[in-house]
């Protein structure tokens, strides 16, 4: 398993007439904190596009517990709780300041070939960066 921390701050326009984060924030909420999840491990999006490799998302899925509001700060829990094949899992648990369990999600991406555009395996480079934090050789 492989985690990774990010925080970000609700901006005044992430919020709803209620002044809750409105729902569909969060899917991009989950995409800054993926993208930063693989960049702690040193992977970009940018270095695996430029290896022809595209990750679209196939999943994604969330529970909502309680809403988050504006100028909070809300820390979001990456997991990557299994080692990537074709596809890759990330999980989200999202904190309030109070680190009260805002939501938790779930995405699924597709390694996926440019040229081809058919699934593909997960780049070695990838494998190598996360197979110490799973037991595997």
């Amino acid at each position: 398993m492989y985690k990774a921390e990010f925080s970000i701050r609700v901006r005044y326009s992430e919020t709803d007439r209620m002044q809750y984060v409105y729902y569909g924030k969060y899917a991009e909420y989950f995409e800054v904190a993926r993208v930063e999840c693989l960049r702690s491990l040193g992977i970009t999006y940018k270095e695996l596009e430029e290896d022809g490799v595209l990750l679209p998302v196939r999943d994604y899925k969330i529970r909502f517990f309680k809403p988050g509001f504006y100028d909070d700060v809300i820390r979001i829990e990456t997991i990557i709780p299994e080692l990537p094949t074709a596809k890759i899992l990330f999980t989200y648990k999202c904190f309030n300041s109070a680190n009260e369990l805002l939501n938790e999600a779930e995405t699924t991406l597709v390694f996926v070939n440019v040229k081809t555009n058919k699934p593909c395996a997960a780049p070695t480079e990838v494998l190598e960066k996360l197979k110490n934090y799973f037991n595997v050789d």
